[in-house]
């Protein structure tokens, strides 16, 4: 059986859960002729896909809600995360954006942020306080949603977006190492070896963003693939289509 028929043949014996919503970001170098994305190594220990190569992400914090930053989410990336249902609220779209600018710079100690001399961040965004910085979602793109299946332990409602390379403003030292929950953190070719290790929806959603590249600069105006599961299968629709 392959590995995209173990995903839509999940075990249903976990109860029901509600997808929580959630952020990935995935960093893109262009400088070379191929482009380079940023994957990081989970931990053999956690429980959600444990020693999987991923992106940086992980679900909304209510502090997402309400952070201070240095630009506004751009009118038309908001207008694609307000797509589809349920519905939400911009409030929420601009949490979405956030988080996975908060996610990256906690996993990886990479931040995304503009010079800013805004009141002073605590918790989670101190970083970004001791670099000067405010989080900074201008240069961000949505290029996929994806629910994970019934059945699972854990149930995300994900929205991957993804950044260029040159966003990052700051990096944290020591935040990569053997307990943490990425334990390794490396830039790789699209299409390289080191990718065909990765979770079977996070190859998906890799493979709109190479689509998107080849193409030429990201635009908003691009369709947006929802990956989702009904029938005990995948399906891919387009956010916002009929």
């Amino acid at each position: 059986m392959s590995e995209t028929e173990k995903i839509e043949k999940e075990a249903d014996h976990h109860p029901y859960r509600r997808p929580v919503d959630a952020a990935t970001l995935i960093l893109v170098d262009r400088t070379a002729t191929t482009p380079k994305v940023l994957v990081g190594k989970r931990h053999d220990k956690v429980v959600f896909m444990p020693g999987k190569f991923v992106f940086p992400g992980g679900r909304v914090d209510k502090s997402d809600s309400r952070v201070p930053v240095a630009a506004p989410i751009p009118k038309a990336l908001e207008a694609n995360l307000l797509k589809g249902s349920p519905k939400i609220t911009p409030v929420r779209a601009r949490s979405l954006a956030i988080a996975a600018i908060r996610e990256a710079c906690e996993e990886t100690g990479l931040c995304l942020g503009s010079r800013s001399a805004a009141p002073k961040l605590e918790g989670e965004w101190k970083p970004f306080t001791d670099a000067g910085l405010l989080p900074d979602p201008s240069g961000l793109f949505l290029i996929a949603r994806a629910i994970t299946p019934p059945g699972r332990v854990r149930r995300f409602d994900t929205r991957f977006f993804t950044a260029d390379a040159s966003t990052i403003a700051h990096r944290v030292e020591g935040v990569i190492h053997a307990d943490a929950e990425l334990v390794e953190l490396v830039w790789v070719e699209i299409g390289s070896k080191p990718l065909a290790d990765l979770h079977t929806m996070t190859k998906n959603v890799l493979n709109e963003l190479e689509k998107r590249l080849a193409t030429g600069p990201l635009s908003h105006d691009a369709a947006v693939p929802f990956f989702h599961f009904y029938g005990g299968r995948m399906h891919r629709d387009v956010l916002g289509g009929a």
